[in-house]
């Protein structure tokens, strides 16, 4: 018998068919003798919808206002799919995010799990009793509803995995696993068995939609094996050939895998760049224009610093698209006056591409592969950033399809796995 967690997203549980679906999946590995902690999400669509009618009421809605409309998603799911599973005669129980008391800090809209009260979930799975847990949400000390960020059902999915000890997390979405990179973009991904937690780390950081960043965090925080497959197949297929689908996240060395230069292509459209030009070379610059965006919770990607000229220096650096003009409004508050006559430049029609594989650690040349393959396509690079096993650039976004296809097929991602040729 194995504790087993597993989280449906909101695809898997978008219609009152699909959560009987959901269900019946349950119930298949509850009979094979697994205690079984289920994590959902709310119905596709439903946060936005949520999110939508704040937003008539207030342009800017209050943060815990709207962490408190926006977790009504998930209790709505775990509702209906207790019942289903009742239906089924299989004993089930349904909490909130609150109610099973995993503790956030009170960062509303972003919080963080500090920890989870696991004895109420334990009693229920030795009394033989699925649980369902609502995800993307948990409450502060005060008890304020709080929620943890879009995809955060899968955070809650691992968390919660670590905290019961359990012995596999399988993330059920509307994939059936890790790509090369994305499929809707390039037709000939391909499916990754296995992946390491380091790429995959970089690939969730980098724009990869299959897992939120946080959620792998936990993972390999806590070493928790986990499992990313399709809720899409039939709820029929039996647990053992069910439990071996998909893509495995590995903690083990594996000599093949750094054969392997480059995994997997990252994209992210959601970006936006931020230039002030002109700015005074003196040290301590740096600090006084992230510092005052650090505070503001606004999380820096890539930042470059140009040479100084007449002892001044253009600065830029991205952020996400949701966060420019939070952004904007910081920096023409605090920093005015360290900014020369053009001001602030702006641009959010960028997108990020990553290549990335632990292989890139003992191969030479994959970042000059990868700008003769750009070049070739005429696609300029705005800016690049590196780490130990991932070269990340900027392009105008009207070339982010094609430079994803043609690195893909520089790369051999498309075909079988084997060592490539820089």
């Amino acid at each position: 018998m194995a504790l087993i967690v597993q989280k449906y997203g909101g695809t898997s549980v978008g219609s009152v068919e699909r959560i009987k679906n959901v269900a019946r999946r349950i119930a298949k590995w509850q009979n094979a003798g697994h205690q079984v902690v289920v994590v959902v999400s709310a119905m596709s669509g439903e946060t936005n919808r949520l999110i939508a009618l704040a937003k008539e009421i207030q342009k800017n809605p209050d943060p815990r206002e709207l962490d408190v409309i926006a977790s009504t998603g998930e209790q709505v799911t775990i509702g209906l799919l207790a019942m289903a599973l009742q239906n089924l005669g299989v004993p089930a129980r349904s909490y909130t995010g609150t109610q099973v008391r995993v503790l956030t800090d009170n960062a509303f809209t972003k919080a963080r799990i500090k920890e989870i009260d696991s004895h109420r979930i334990m009693a229920d799975l030795n009394d033989g009793k699925v649980v369902i847990v609502a995800g993307f949400q948990g409450c502060d000390e005060e008890g304020n509803i709080t929620t943890l960020g879009r995809g955060g059902s899968d955070t809650s999915a691992v968390a919660l995995a670590a905290a019961l000890h359990a012995d596999e997390c399988l993330i059920f979405t509307d994939v059936d696993g890790i790509y090369t990179t994305d499929p809707r973009v390039v037709s000939d991904a391909r499916k990754l068995d296995v992946v390491a937690f380091e790429e995959i780390l970089e690939m969730a950081s980098l724009g990869s939609k299959v897992l939120q960043i946080r959620s792998v965090e936990f993972a390999g925080k806590y070493r928790v094996p986990t499992r990313v497959l399709s809720s899409l197949t039939d709820p029929d297929i039996p647990v053992d050939e069910e439990a071996n689908s998909g893509t495995l996240i590995t903690f083990e060395e594996d000599p093949k895998m750094e054969k392997v230069v480059v995994s997997g292509i990252a994209f992210s459209r959601n970006e936006a760049k931020i230039t002030l030009p002109h700015v005074p070379d003196t040290p301590g610059i740096a600090y006084k224009i992230l510092g005052h965006i650090a505070e503001a919770n606004i999380e820096v990607d890539m930042i470059v610093q140009n040479a100084a000229k007449n002892g001044l220096t253009d600065f830029s650096f991205t952020v996400s698209r949701n966060d420019l003009d939070k952004a904007m409004k910081v920096l023409e508050k605090e920093v005015t006056p360290y900014l020369g006559e053009e001001g602030i430049l702006t641009d959010a029609s960028i997108a990020k591409i990553s290549c990335v594989g632990i292989g890139m650690r003992s191969h030479a040349g994959v970042a000059a592969k990868m700008f003769r393959i750009l070049a070739e396509e005429n696609i300029n690079i705005k800016m690049i950033s590196t780490s130990e096993i991932r070269t990340s650039i900027v392009v105008d976004e009207k070339y982010m399809e094609l430079a994803v296809r043609a690195l893909h097929k520089a790369f051999g991602l498309d075909k079988a796995t084997k060592a490539m040729e820089l």
